[in-house]
């Protein structure tokens, strides 16, 4: 979808691990493609950092209720690796998705892919044990366990760091 962006509309930057491009608190005001790199998702609950996704190359991520309606977000955004992004304002957004039948399609398909991916996630977090959601994550998305450290990980799982180690070591001694 970036390349059928009018590039004068784009920012791209190249950003260090662990910044912050969308703060709990604020309204976000921004679009990011990721073009490299990878960027999590979390919330503070209680001083505690819970991861809710993570997003690669070709995604794009921002606080999306907050984004669309103009209101305080409510989860973090940050890298975890060096990413370069797109940047796409909230305006120009705005303005293309008014103008732009491709740009309505894209945004209206990723939406329901998203929604998708969360439903299915809060049903495992719901419905399965910690040891069947680390399966199913290692099949599903066997490079993540490359790209991101084992306490992220873990926070995605709904465990504690020390639940994931005692499951990797559990799986590699019934391997």
């Amino acid at each position: 979808m970036i390349s059928s962006i009018n590039p004068t509309l784009l920012t791209t930057k190249t950003l260090q691990p662990k910044t912050i491009l969308v703060e709990e608190g604020a309204i976000a005001q921004e679009l990011f493609f990721i073009q490299s790199g990878c960027i999590r998702a979390w919330y503070n609950a209680d001083g505690q950092e819970v991861t809710l996704q993570f997003f690669f190359e070709g995604e794009s991520v921002t606080s999306l209720e907050s984004f669309l309606n103009g209101i305080p977000g409510t989860i973090n955004i940050e890298t975890l690796e060096t990413c370069t992004v797109s940047i796409l304002k909230k305006a120009d957004f705005s303005r293309l998705i008014e103008t732009d039948p491709a740009m309505k399609d894209w945004f209206y398909t990723t939406a329901i892919q998203k929604l998708f991916t969360h439903t299915n996630r809060l049903l495992s977090l719901l419905k399965n044990k910690p040891f069947d959601r680390y399966k199913q994550l290692l099949a599903e998305q066997p490079d993540l366990f490359q790209r991101i450290p084992q306490h992220y990980i873990a926070s995605y799982l709904g465990i504690t760091s020390v639940s994931l180690s005692r499951i990797r070591n559990r799986k590699t001694s019934f391997s």
